[in-house]
C-alpha cells in the first residue's frame, strides 16, 4: 500500500471513530435528559443533523446502538473503580475494595440514568448475555471488584458456607470461568455473589429513591452495609 493510500485509510478510520464517539455522546445525552426510550437512531440522527439511514453505516439497528452505549458505560465505570482502587495501593485488598465500592455509589448517584440502563435494564437491548457486545465490558467492570475479592480469598480469611445446594454449582461455574484459572471453591464464589447482591441492592434502592420514605441521608446505611460485606469477606485490613 502506498503512503498516500495509507494516509487516506487512516483518515477514514479517524473520521469513523469520531462519528462513533459523537453518536455515543449524543445517545448518552438523550438518555440523561429524556430517558432510555429517547435513545433511538432516528433521534440521534436528528440531533446530529443526519438522516436516520446514514446512521446505519455505523450501527445495524437499535440493539447494536444500545449495546455500544452500555459497553462504553461499563468501561467508564470499570476505569473509575480501578482508579479508586489504585489511589490506595497500601490499603490492602480490603481497604481498596472499600474505596472501590464507595466509588460505585458515588458514580451511581452522579449518573442515575446511566446506572439504570446498566443495572435496572429498562431497555432489553442492554442485556449482557454471552455473545453480546456489552458482555465483556460488564465483566471488565465486575472484574475490578471480583479481583479484590479473590485477593482476600488468597489471604485465607473468607469462611465459606457449608452444605451449599448443588443446584448452585452450574450457575456459579460461569463466574469461576472469569477468574483466570484461579481455583476458587464454588462455596467462596457464592460468598462473592452474595456480597455483590447486598452491595448492588443498597446502592440501587438509594439511586432509585426507594429509601426516601425513611432516610434523608442513606450514607450511614451504606457504610454499615459495607462494613458487613467486608466482614463477610474477612477483610481485616479494611
Amino acid at each position: 500500500m502506498s503512503s498516500t493510500a495509507g494516509t487516506r485509510t487512516g483518515r477514514r478510520h479517524r473520521v469513523r471513530d469520531e462519528a462513533l464517539a459523537e453518536i455515543l455522546r449524543t445517545g448518552r445525552r438523550l438518555l440523561v435528559e429524556e430517558g432510555p426510550g429517547a435513545v433511538t437512531l432516528r433521534a440521534i440522527a436528528r440531533e446530529m443533523g443526519m438522516t436516520a439511514p446514514g446512521l446505519y453505516r455505523y450501527y445495524a439497528g437499535h440493539r447494536d446502538l444500545i449495546q455500544a452505549l452500555a459497553s462504553s458505560l461499563y468501561d467508564e465505570l470499570a476505569t473509575t473503580l480501578a482508579a479508586a482502587r489504585d489511589r490506595h495501593p497500601d490499603s490492602g485488598p480490603g481497604g481498596q475494595l472499600r474505596e472501590a465500592c464507595r466509588e460505585l455509589r458515588r458514580w451511581a448517584l452522579a449518573h442515575p440514568r446511566e446506572f439504570g440502563l446498566l443495572f435496572a435494564k429498562p431497555d432489553a437491548d442492554a442485556d449482557t448475555t454471552p455473545g453480546t457486545a456489552a458482555h465483556d465490558s460488564g465483566w471488565r467492570f465486575g472484574g475490578v471488584l471480583l479481583g479484590l475479592m479473590v485477593r482476600l480469598w488468597r489471604e485465607g480469611t473468607i469462611v465459606p458456607p457449608t452444605g451449599l445446594d448443588p443446584a448452585w454449582a452450574a450457575q456459579l461455574e460461569e463466574v469461576r470461568e472469569h477468574l483466570d484459572g484461579e481455583p476458587v471453591p464454588l462455596e467462596v464464589i457464592y460468598v462473592f455473589v452474595a456480597c455483590w447482591a447486598r452491595l448492588y441492592g443498597t446502592v440501587a434502592v438509594e439511586v432509585f429513591g426507594h429509601l426516601d420514605f425513611a432516610l434523608t441521608d442513606p450514607e450511614p446505611l451504606f457504610e454499615r452495609t459495607l462494613d458487613e460485606i467486608l466482614a463477610a469477606l474477612g477483610a481485616t485490613d479494611a
